[in-house]
């Protein structure tokens, strides 16, 4: 099993190329199962879950091809994928392959709309909480979808198709959003989505919906009205870039120094954690080629904050920033408010020297002179680069195992960092 070996101590100093959006291309990928014209994704980051998806939609029937590479091409930069869902073979998204990775149980809701039935196994991913899949049943029995558990599945069908309907969700789910989203655009009538989720991925889809002849409004507010359509088409989109790969690029620079452009970043899909990056003493600039992160010199500043949903601090960004704090020239307090289990890195962290207490779900940091390094173990995917930040500037060696989880969400990270000077290194079992 792979481990990842840093050194500390070394600036960061160079550019990083921003990967498209893991949280965005996957609900896109499934989205090709709504036509049986192609769909073609620009951008597309090589990470394992996006693999992963890819086998479950070959499942389904759904082809695909990658565009080769051709010369003068960035390794590190996204690639082109073309998706042909021109027969449904299957309905069925099956446990050994959805217990995998949580989001690939949103194949629910296209599977219902297109073919009237469906069968898909409850979801996996990542152990940091409970995250029921009540809001996503809730909302496509909203649009006549008759559904039942049975041995581990949701069983559901829809005899003549989906209904428009009101569906209001009593609390923000990016995941059930962009399932009742995708079901609503073949559904015949108006869809209204109230407490819908706000995310920049769910605005990213909604556009891609939208290019392929649906008719949506609302997307990036919290009410979304959706006119379904007969039929999509194919059609051609760019995944935005990963805001939560840029935060953690950004947090990696506030915590090295040096200076670093963040090619291809934007600004306006994470105001929240660049204000609260700024707080904490970096400087953060939008140029044309993306954002440029430095360090000032006067250290690190600690910076209370709360995870929210957008535009919110993201839960996604909330192991990182924690990982910045430990260095912080006072104390922090860090609230988390999305997901009762997203802690496991607290422990790892006071391997590293990191003095942390935990009350509840409110994490309490005391910032430290010095982290040291030491064998620490991923518990998850955000958890997992935390400690490669720290990692970044402990004294002596940090080993970081069970990297598995890196890779579901970060593309090529030990290659970016280590292009920008961090002694940075993948080890091979």
């Amino acid at each position: 099993m792979d481990k990842i070996r840093i050194v500390g101590g070394n600036e960061l100093n160079g550019t990083i190329s921003i990967s498209g959006a893991k949280n965005a291309a996957l609900p896109l990928m499934i989205a090709s199962l709504l036509t049986d014209e192609t769909l073609t994704l620009e951008n597309v980051p090589r990470l394992r879950d996006v693999a992963q998806l890819t086998q479950i939609l070959s499942n389904h029937g759904v082809d695909y091809s990658v565009d080769g590479k051709r010369a003068g091409d960035d390794s590190l930069k996204g690639q082109t994928l073309h998706l042909t869902a021109g027969e449904i073979v299957d309905t069925t998204a099956p446990y050994e392959l959805v217990s995998k990775m949580r989001a690939s149980f949103w194949v629910i809701g296209p599977l219902l709309a297109r073919m009237h039935q469906a069968q898909v196994s409850l979801p996996g991913g990542c152990a940091i909480g409970t995250r029921p899949v009540d809001f996503f049943i809730d909302g496509l029995r909203a649009l006549g979808a008759d559904l039942d558990i049975d041995k581990g599945y949701i069983v559901g069908s829809c005899k003549g198709g989906l209904k428009g309907a009101r569906v209001n969700f009593p609390k923000v789910s990016v995941g059930a959003t962009h399932t009742v989203l995708m079901a609503a655009t073949l559904a015949k009538g108006e869809t209204v989505i109230e407490n819908a989720a706000r995310e920049p991925e769910v605005v990213d889809l909604a556009n891609c919906l939208k290019g392929m002849g649906a008719i949506i409004e609302g997307a990036g507010t919290d009410t979304i009205h959706v006119q379904g359509v007969d039929r999509l088409h194919a059609y051609r989109h760019a995944v935005i870039p990963d805001r939560i790969e840029t935060g953690t690029y950004a947090m990696a620079v506030a915590m090295t120094g040096g200076k670093v452009l963040l090619e291809g970043a934007r600004a306006d899909l994470l105001d929240s954690a660049i204000e609260t990056l700024r707080g904490a003493g970096a400087e953060i600039t939008q140029t044309p080629e993306g954002l440029l992160v430095a360090r000032n010199g006067n250290g690190i500043k600690p910076v209370d904050i709360s995870t929210e949903p957008f535009p919110g601090f993201p839960t996604d960004l909330q192991a990182q920033f924690m990982a910045l704090m430990t260095k912080a020239q006072g104390t922090s307090r860090i609230t988390e408010n999305i997901f009762e289990n997203r802690f496991m890195h607290v422990q790892e962290l006071a391997r590293l020297g990191a003095k942390i207490q935990l009350d509840g779900q409110v994490a309490t940091i005391e910032g430290v002179s010095e982290l040291h390094g030491a064998q620490v173990m991923a518990t998850d995917l955000r958890a997992s680069v935390s400690l490669v930040i720290a990692g970044l500037v402990a004294q002596g060696e940090t080993t970081v195992s069970r990297v598995y989880h890196l890779d579901r969400g970060f593309e090529r990270l030990e290659d970016k960092l280590s292009r920008c000077g961090a002694q940075i290194e993948r080890i091979s079992a």
